[in-house]
């Protein structure tokens, strides 16, 4: 009950920090779904009765349309506005629920629901803290009065968008990271104090890569090349190897899915394995060596790939230590990796049970663009198998997923499947593929 009682009792601190009584949060939640244009609310008297049990010495969870409510309740500042990210209400809120019982997906889902929200009513301020926009606003002022604080902040906003990918439209990901983006520019321009320029760097090194794939998932090629040079020369100056690793890396798969020539993507691969392999951590160089193997294996070069394959997993299992890439890259992420060489080089019934596995280990929300492609590579496999009607009842499931991430390596991936479909073009399933695919990706 040590959990459930601090969920009451955090609940109970909002309600009071804003000055709400039990019939005003009553009231409030009655207004809220109006607003939202949903089915109106049992009477106040009612309402209050839920709210006191939420937090009473045996408190209830809140059932999911009140948890919605509550999540739109705080995630306004008393002023009305957006505030949802580290340290918000609205993150208090998150963490009472997961006290009283709620599951992390569920509450992964208020938090993405309030996010979108954010995009279109209060844009980056909505990821900051009160503390936090001052403190950025005298920053961007006199770069010399930028603290830490300035630096934490916008890490954030960035890490809150990042973890948001696969579940908000792309485009609406680029809007709220462009003012980090440009705050970075205008940081490191200035004349910061010496300390903080570190952590700044690092910041617009994540910033600009990320804005890299983001452009790239919007098919902007010529500006996500742009922002990944950025990132390139930002991280070089810092001197992070792990930093400089993973933007070769991202840059590499940009590369690699934009243009049919393994040429490029397997330079930036090979930028990354040496930058990785000087510095300490185990995790990047795994991922390095993965997406070497990835790139031999589409280039035929079987005895390459095995081996990097060899050297990724010695990386994962007996170097592991911390990983700055936070989950980035896991044994999961390396099984599909295992299929796509398996795939080109290797047996299609391996892969296809490697591609099984990946996808089953790719589960979190953040995780669903990278299982949407191992998925569609899993049905690639079976198509290699010779069994294109299951193969095709697979993609449909893809089709979905592509849709709802909004990733443009899925829809690469879905087509090249396509392609391999055409011995079978004639056959009725695969004419409801090809409608599938029109209807949903226009391709």
């Amino acid at each position: 009950m040590g959990n459930r009682a601090a969920g009451a009792a955090t609940l109970k601190r909002l309600r009071h920090s804003r000055g709400l009584s039990l019939a005003g949060v009553a009231q409030a939640l009655s207004q809220i779904a109006v607003s939202l244009r949903q089915p109106r609310l049992p009477a106040v008297p009612s309402v209050q009765r839920s709210v006191a049990r939420w937090e009473s010495a045996a408190p209830t969870l809140p059932d999911e349309r009140y948890q919605l409510l509550l999540a739109h309740l705080y995630a306004r500042t008393p002023a009305g506005q957006m505030a949802v990210g580290t340290g918000s209400d609205l993150a208090e809120l998150l963490g009472a629920l997961l006290d009283l019982g709620e599951s992390e997906t569920r509450v992964a889902f208020l938090r993405t629901a309030l996010m979108r929200t954010a995009t279109d009513t209060g844009g980056m301020l909505a990821l900051l803290s009160t503390s936090v926009q001052a403190d950025l606003s005298a920053a961007l002022a006199d770069p010399s009065r930028a603290t830490e604080q300035t630096s934490a902040g916008l890490a954030a906003v960035v890490a809150d968008v990042n973890a948001q990918v696969g579940s908000v439209p792309m485009v609406r990901l680029q809007l709220l990271l462009a003012p980090v983006i440009d705050a970075c520019r205008r940081l490191l321009a200035g004349p910061l104090p010496r300390p903080v320029v570190p952590h700044v760097r690092a910041v617009a090194v994540a910033a600009y890569a990320l804005a890299g794939r983001l452009s790239f998932e919007i098919r902007d090629d010529g500006a996500s090349q742009a922002l990944y040079a950025e990132a390139t020369a930002q991280a070089v100056r810092g001197g992070s190897t792990w930093l400089q690793a993973s933007v070769h890396m991202s840059h590499a798969l940009v590369t690699l899915y934009s243009s049919p020539d393994l040429t490029d993507a397997r330079r930036l691969v090979e930028q990354a394995v040496r930058v990785a392999g000087s510095g300490e951590n185990a995790h990047v160089r795994a991922r390095a060596h993965a997406l070497q193997a990835e790139i031999a294996a589409r280039g035929g070069l079987k005895r390459q790939a095995q081996a990097s394959l060899g050297l990724a997993w010695y990386d994962m299992e007996n170097h592991g230590g911390c990983d700055p890439l936070r989950g980035a890259f896991s044994a999961g992420h390396l099984r599909g990796f295992e299929g796509v060489c398996e795939l080109y080089v290797g047996d299609p019934s391996v892969a296809h049970g490697r591609f099984a596995a990946a996808a089953s280990a790719l589960a979190a929300p953040r995780e669903q663009v990278q299982r949407a492609i191992v998925r569609t590579d899993q049905a690639l496999a079976r198509i290699r198998l010779g069994d294109p009607r299951s193969a095709t009842a697979l993609l449909h499931e893809c089709v979905v997923a592509a849709t709802t991430t909004g990733g443009r390596v899925p829809a690469i991936r879905l087509r090249r499947a396509r392609v391999e479909l055409r011995p079978w073009r004639r056959e009725d399933f695969v004419a409801d593929l090809d409608d599938h695919l029109m209807d949903a990706l226009g391709a």
